[in-house]
């Protein structure tokens, strides 16, 4: 709600926007600035603050990035946003770097719905559906078990290297490694909300004039979309497969514990082609099972349309296409939403530009695309590495080349990997906006 003082509404006068270069991840800072006159100091709000790869040109660790927030925040941060748990988008919530954010006293903490302590257990939701969101938010957890079992597993295989590097990033990206992270956000003495799409964001408190529209992820009682790449039976599927995984790496006693062990040149003739390849398969299979899993937590990524004074600002974190169909064709004020997106003015581009984040769907919304010479020209905001996920061969590799053209093409287009010298390690936008 805007604050009113006397026959005046209190909106922002301008909005900045910092991307911060962290290699591959997201780290955003969005200031409010009210102005003097208005008797309101600025208001910060981050979104997301992590990376799981540093460039060998510009890289500044997660320490220093957070004492350059917590130096333009002037020592206040209104609020948090964790789009989802990913660890290239929380991981620098852990340790030291973690501590100077809590140190700021966010008053609210955003995240999705599926990190609620109680997610299982909503009021609003019929029987069925509360066991069906229990198996899901089941699903998510044991996920972070099969990548850390699969990230043990492929050490030992005679894979390719670049399987083994693909499954690496992913894996690390989806275990369990970020903990201290996620107790960080849990432990912050503030409002908690957990969103889904049509919620209330939680940040109209600390936003006077501002309007939030949380545009997903949807919970299972408005899409099952988002829950098919887990499997048919999220309750069981993964569950069985994370406990399988554990018992392969876990120095299980051999079945034939006397039987002669042999290996590398000494394997016999028949078995020197057969068994190297049985190996690289299951390398292939690992690496498949870990994408399918990252693309699932992609599609519970928070996304938030900011609107103020005529402008509107789109983060939507890594969320993909399912969570993105529903928005914009699903959901019963899907024409609503496409109206409203159609005139963006900043867009965070989402995924660390990954093709199936900005569906052509999304893309061909935007009305403010246009050449260099267009007026009001759309700003697209890119934090990305390129090299770190995805492959080339596959179409998939991020950022996608042919989005990255686009991008370039149609639109001014802000890259954190532009950002090369440890000196200037973060992008500023400065937004007018009206005021009244």
């Amino acid at each position: 709600m805007a604050k009113t003082t006397g026959a005046k509404t209190t909106r922002p006068t301008s909005v900045t926007v910092r991307s911060f270069q962290v290699g591959f991840g997201d780290c955003f800072l969005l200031t409010f600035n009210y102005g003097e006159a208005d008797g309101l100091p600025r208001r910060h709000v981050l979104i997301d603050f992590g990376s799981t790869a540093q460039p060998k040109r510009g890289a500044v660790p997660m320490t220093r990035v957070a004492d350059e927030i917590k130096r333009i925040c002037g020592g206040k941060l209104h609020a948090v946003v964790a789009t989802h748990r990913h660890r290239d988008h929380i991981s620098g919530f852990g340790g030291k770097p973690g501590k100077t954010i809590a140190s700021l006293k966010p008053d609210v903490v955003v995240q999705p719905w599926t990190e609620h302590p109680n997610a299982a257990r909503g009021a609003n939701e019929a029987p069925e559906v509360r066991v069906r969101a229990k198996g899901f938010v089941r699903a998510l957890a044991e996920m972070h078990a099969i990548a850390e079992a699969s990230l043990k597993e492929v050490q030992a295989l005679r894979t390719s290297a670049t399987v083994k590097n693909q499954l690496r990033f992913l894996g690390d990206d989806n275990t369990l490694a970020n903990r201290a992270a996620i107790n960080t956000l849990m432990e912050m003495k503030c409002t908690h909300t957990y969103v889904n799409h049509g919620s209330k964001s939680g940040l109209e408190s600390v936003l006077p004039g501002v309007k939030v529209h949380v545009l997903g992820p949807p919970n299972l009682t408005q899409s099952r979309a988002i829950e098919t790449q887990v499997s048919e039976d999220p309750e069981e599927f993964w569950h069985l497969q994370a406990a399988a995984a554990r018992r392969v790496t876990s120095g299980a006693r051999a079945i034939f514990p006397r039987a002669r062990k042999v290996s590398g040149s000494i394997l016999p003739l028949e078995t020197r082609w057969f068994l190297p390849r049985v190996e690289s398969i299951r390398g292939e299979q690992l690496l498949e099972i870990v994408r399918i899993l990252d693309k699932q937590m992609n599609n519970t990524s928070v996304i938030l349309l900011f609107e103020v004074g005529g402008k509107k600002l789109l983060f939507p974190g890594d969320a993909q296409l399912e969570n993105w169909m529903f928005a914009l064709k699903d959901a019963k004020n899907a024409k609503a939403t496409k109206k409203l997106l159609a005139g963006v003015d900043l867009y965070k581009v989402g995924h660390h530009g990954s093709l199936n984040a900005t569906p052509k769907t999304l893309w061909k919304l935007f009305s403010r695309k246009g050449g260099p010479a267009r007026r009001n020209r759309l700003t697209t905001v890119m934090s990305t590495m390129a090299n770190k996920h995805g492959s080339v061969d596959r179409d998939t590799e991020v950022p996608r080349s042919k989005l990255v053209t686009a991008l370039t093409d149609e639109s001014n287009l802000v890259n954190t990997q532009k950002l090369t010298t440890k000196a200037k390690f973060v992008n500023e936008i400065h937004i007018p906006v009206q005021s009244r």
